[in-house]
């Protein structure tokens, strides 16, 4: 006698049972994420709409490898092969970082710092996915973005997920370290204009979210963080900011008088941050900022 399919309400409940039994965090919510996708359906809504439906052998296959990647702690974004960010589709993958919804707030402070600029120029330090100035391009009127990444892999990333969002000429990236990226020739293919040019503009306002976890701290890390995540986009040296400095020393001729200077860092490193501003006369430091989960996030600078 043929034994009876299994329902999508009950392979729910087996996954999440599972799932906390691996120490998935949020156990019940990735499992209906990975069901819904597994099923093709439009949305986790969905779900509820069908938990009646019994699956077929395809079906429960397909569903039983994503899960086991799963268990092993592979981002669910990896499994899914995306993620949303401000409403952006960005593809995910061991390249660079998965955006975090967090970093979502240095588009909006951005935005703000621009207001009453025209055709601002904006750069991007150390840029993965991205994301950010995706973001940017797609939401900040007559700006011209330009994205830089040490690792052409992350390039690479970042490159399919503009075309996929359209941001055509807008967005430009380019490999190198930190400000050395942001050569004359690469300011001139972002803005489309002649290397020669007496008018190359200097940034209006700078944007980076850099690797900026000491590296003692590499035991702490979840190990969908640790193990799937480049080392290269995580560390930065014994207190976690020594590219977050050597960002700053770049910084005395590189942007406009007024330009805004916005970075992600660690919850405990704003005071830090705060405290040196004096090696950078240059720039006046603005402030420590928290994020939607009123968690210190960022510091930002303006150039004198």
């Amino acid at each position: 006698m043929p034994q009876p399919q299994m329902t999508v309400l009950e392979i729910l409940n087996r996954t999440k049972v599972f799932f906390e039994k691996k120490g998935i965090p949020d156990a019940r919510l990735d499992a209906e994420y990975i069901i819904s996708y597994g099923l093709k359906m439009k949305n986790r809504m969905d779900l509820y709409l069908n938990f009646e439906k019994p699956l077929t052998p395809a079906e429960l296959d397909v569903l039983r490898t994503m899960v086991a990647r799963r268990a092993t702690r592979e981002p669910l974004q990896h499994i899914i092969g995306d993620t949303s960010f401000r409403g952006f589709i960005i593809k995910c993958d061991r390249r660079a970082l998965i955006p975090r919804p967090e970093t979502e707030s240095l588009v909006d402070m951005a935005a703000e710092s621009l207001k009453g600029v025209e055709n601002p120029f904006i750069v991007e330090v150390g840029t993965g996915t991205g994301a950010i100035s995706i973001a940017c391009a797609k939401e900040i009127a007559g700006v011209k973005v330009l994205a830089t990444d040490i690792s052409e892999d992350a390039l690479a990333l970042a490159r399919i997920n503009a075309e996929a969002n359209a941001t055509g000429e807008t967005l430009h990236f380019v490999q190198g370290d930190l400000l050395n990226a942001v050569t004359s020739e690469a300011i001139a293919n972002a803005i489309g204009a002649s290397v020669d040019s007496a008018t190359l503009p200097k940034i209006d306002c700078l944007i980076a979210n850099l690797p900026y976890i000491p590296d003692g701290e590499k035991d702490k890390l979840q190990p969908e963080v640790a193990k799937y995540d480049p080392a290269l986009a995580l560390f930065g040296g014994a207190d976690g900011l020594d590219l977050v400095r050597k960002l700053l020393q770049q910084t005395e001729s590189s942007l406009k008088p007024g330009a805004a200077i916005f970075l992600e860092i660690g919850s405990e490193q704003g005071e830090m941050l705060k405290s040196e501003a004096a090696n950078y006369p240059w720039l006046e430091f603005t402030g420590i900022h928290k994020d939607f989960c009123n968690n210190v996030r960022f510091v930002s600078y303006k150039k004198l």
